[in-house]
């Protein structure tokens, strides 16, 4: 009945006009977050040179622990805001949609302040027991960034259910920027004081040093400090930018909707709404953080107990790699391997999180066919979101793996941090493949209705990571490499499971052909392209360019196999912008099925 109620009037073309595809607004988010990668590569790749290892070591620890506190405090609300207000648009019933924004407001004023007070209040201890008081200073200058995170996320999960990705992809454009300057800035500028300091007296912040490789050892948990700082203001910004924009743009919702709109539920029903939505959905985000801070102290640990018992074994597997700094005090060595192991987890994610975007994307489309009970297009929308995917997510992790070592010493350099990194990359590259998958499948599941499913899963897979990572973690032959296989046989299970799942909820099986046996075949060929066109590249021209060269060949590989399979669909290229000419021109080569 509401949805009757709609007019063609200038309000509903100007909403219109603003909610995407679901291949368009992953589009929107996909470049933005390309851009932000590439804006984080210029964050970290010279935060590394300045910062090394050990104080890499330092920004991830402090990192990890920032994870399950921002998992607990934003507890699932951005995915439920997101979920009611895709759920109410297809219905029609804008009231609803904007008190779900009022009801958001006081929950993430209250989440953020929290989390801010655990993080705060809580880090000297977590130092403690990980055994890196060093870490100390990142761990107290980050925790303001889990409040204005929070209150980005009133805004992100408010215009991600209206369909509109723009606000989120910029917001994250501005958050990424700040990191950069500042964090840089304010990073180079600790080191560049201490320095200062150490050679006029002798000393870095006051504390006498024997040497000039003490001295800048002395500056590091300042100056990761420093580059942390350069995130809790990238994350202000975004919320300023967020909020004035709501302020001065709102949501596309025209008054002639509202007026038309049955009355709007009690704040309270929508409040506890939200919660039941969201409990699941944030037990599932807090359990991968809580996991990943596991395998942070897991890692450390264990390979300080392997160096109290079997360290010349360790210290074989990676000699000449190891700094001399680091063989000085044994008791670094442990946070130099999770320096390294944290750099591979870097390149890792990158491709989760551009898949991320098409489960940020794939929520609200999802929702609104299976709330409107279209039968065909709920088939569509989950082969559509199974299909593009998998088309980015296997050749980009089979790539990785392939040219693991060419790829960290083309952004890292020739150093032997660079082969303990490319050692954990293989592996990881495989995992990369199977979590990049299991994200939009979890949202399908979430669109459903079943926000129960994806935790479930979460728990049995966190438990198989846990239980792997720990055992394989501490024999020495295998050490941090143990953390990659436990990743891989994780999300594996979580992949197959949720789309098993997904199949039985909502009775639809999937085309797995069209889905993912032809962007194996194509990810294989381009793997495979790119480590022989990179092999015999390098034995003639630099191998930083012969890496670059087998990549651009890897590319257009990749673009011929899958348009000799017929991979793409015609659905596929609709949902992009302008997708009509291009079916036209792709159908016209008979390069499309």
């Amino acid at each position: 009945m509401r949805n009757e109620k709609r007019t063609g009037t200038v309000s509903a073309a100007k909403k219109k006009s603003s909610r995407q595809s679901f291949l368009h607004g992953a589009l929107i988010l996909t470049m933005a977050i390309v851009l932000v990668k590439v804006i984080g590569a210029l964050f970290k790749i010279p935060l590394n040179w300045i910062i090394t290892e050990d104080g890499m070591g330092y920004f991830s620890t402090a990192y990890n622990f920032y994870s399950p506190i921002f998992s607990l405090a934003t507890a699932g609300f951005p995915i439920a805001i997101a979920r009611m207000v895709s759920e109410n648009h297809a219905k029609g019933n804008y009231r609803d949609i904007r008190m779900i924004h009022r009801a958001s407001i006081p929950i993430f004023l209250t989440t953020g302040t929290l989390g801010f007070l655990i993080m705060e209040l809580g880090a000297r201890s977590y130092v403690g027991i990980v055994g890196n008081e060093n870490a100390l200073p990142s761990m107290v200058v980050l925790a303001p960034a889990i409040l204005f995170s929070c209150l980005s996320s009133i805004y992100r999960g408010y215009y991600e259910g209206l369909g509109n990705m723009y606000p989120t992809a910029l917001s994250e454009i501005i958050e990424a920027l700040g990191k950069l300057v500042i964090g840089l800035a304010a990073a180079a500028g600790v080191i560049a004081y201490g320095m200062n300091e150490y050679a006029a007296s002798g000393t870095v912040f006051g504390q006498m040093v024997s040497s000039e490789e003490f001295a800048r050892a002395a500056t590091l948990p300042y100056a990761a400090a420093g580059a942390i700082f350069g995130v809790t203001v990238g994350s202000l910004l975004s919320f300023l930018f967020l909020f004035i924009r709501h302020r001065r743009r709102g949501d596309g919702i025209g008054k002639e909707e509202l007026k038309q709109a049955h009355p709007s539920h009690t704040l309270h029903y929508t409040i506890i709404k939200l919660i039941k939505i969201a409990i699941p959905i944030g037990v599932g985000s807090l359990l991968v953080n809580v996991a990943n801070l596991v395998d942070t102290t897991f890692l450390q640990t264990r390979i300080s107990d392997i160096m109290n018992s079997s360290g010349e074994v360790l210290l074989d597997m990676y000699k000449g790699l190891i700094p001399d700094y680091n063989l000085a005090n044994p008791d670094s060595i442990p946070n130099y391997l999770y320096g390294c192991y944290a750099n591979a987890l870097t390149l890792y994610m990158l491709i989760p999180a551009i898949t991320q975007a098409f489960g940020i994307s794939a929520l609200p489309n999802v929702t609104g066919a299976w709330t409107r009970g279209n039968r065909k297009e709920i088939k569509q929308s989950i082969e559509t979101v199974m299909r593009v995917t998998a088309l980015v997510a296997i050749p980009a992790g089979l790539g990785i793996s392939a040219l693991a070592k060419p790829i960290v010493q083309l952004i890292y350099g020739s150093r032997g941090a660079s082969d303990i990194i490319a050692r954990v990359l293989v592996i990881m590259g495989i995992g990369a493949i199977f979590a990049s998958l299991s994200t939009p499948l979890q949202s399908m599941l979430q669109a459903v209705g079943r926000v129960d499913l994806p935790v479930k899963l979460l728990v049995v897979g966190l438990v198989i990571k846990v239980t792997l990572n720990y055992t394989l973690c501490g024999i020495p032959e295998i050490n941090i490499l143990g953390a990659g296989t436990g990743t891989v046989v994780c999300y594996a299970f979580i992949t197959v499971m949720s789309i098993v799942c997904l199949c039985r909820v909502t009775g639809i099986m999937p085309n797995f052909i069209s889905v993912f046996v032809k962007p194996l075949i194509a990810g294989g060929l381009c793997a495979l392209s790119a480590y022989l066109s990179q092999s015999l590249l390098a034995m003639l021209i630099s191998g930083k360019i012969a890496t670059i060269l087998a990549i651009g060949v890897a590319c257009v590989v990749y673009v011929v196999a899958l348009l000799c399979l017929k991979a793409i669909q015609h659905s596929d290229i609709q949902m992009l912008p302008k997708g009509q000419k291009i079916v036209k021109l792709l159908e016209k080569h008979g390069w499309i099925s």
